[in-house]
């Protein structure tokens, strides 16, 4: 019976450091994308509650001022963060999409948050399934082939992203667009489901 020979410290930590790596990066990567994936698929993003600090005596004033609040929470700052997931899908594309010009990974990248904001209004269940989709497919291609990703052409598109401004401050006024419009036409459903029960009561 063959017996291996000696076992060393230094043998181990060289063959156990690596996986000891890739377990770390795993599962940063893992929680990060489960933690923003969840908070991108909400319906409402966040909790950011001014309107505790309206105390105005005047109904009319205090209306106004729960509409500014409404504009700058849903119109201004809710787009800008789905415009920052935005970038950070694009990033994880540029390292997926091998060879891809990077005018398409940007319409695909916007297409799929944009697809996430209008499923999110419909159900959060299937927002939150495509949100993960792509992030975690990247992590499946890197476990598969490691040698998948060239980190240099990758960093070579991203750094093509500056000549391109112009395109990007479209994709923010469209998504500023389309949360705005998912908003408006929410709230008018939720004005008219009520109607309807009393009309089938």
């Amino acid at each position: 019976m063959y017996i291996p020979g000696d076992f060393t410290l230094s043998e181990g930590y060289g063959l156990l450091s690596p996986i000891l790596l890739y377990v770390a990066g795993m599962v940063i990567y893992a929680v990060f994308i489960f933690k923003f994936y969840r908070f991108l698929a909400r319906k409402d993003i966040f909790e950011l509650d001014l309107q505790k600090y309206n105390t105005l005596r005047f109904a009319f004033l205090r209306k106004t001022v729960r509409a500014i609040i409404h504009v700058f929470k849903f119109v201004l700052f809710l787009p800008i963060l789905v415009f920052l997931w935005f970038g950070g899908l694009t990033v994880l594309l540029v390292f997926l999409a091998k060879e891809q010009p990077i005018e398409n990974i940007l319409l695909v990248s916007l297409t799929v948050v944009s697809s996430i904001r209008v499923t999110a209004y419909y159900t959060e269940d299937l927002s939150k399934d495509l949100a993960k989709m792509l992030p975690f497919a990247l992590l499946g291609v890197l476990i598969v082939d490691a040698s998948y990703f060239s980190l240099w052409n990758s960093i070579g598109v991203l750094l093509k992203l500056i000549s391109m401004w112009k395109i990007l401050v479209y994709y923010l006024v469209f998504l500023i667009i389309l949360e705005l419009a998912l908003k408006i036409v929410s709230h008018v459903i939720r004005l008219i489901r009520p109607k309807r029960s009393e009309e089938l009561s």
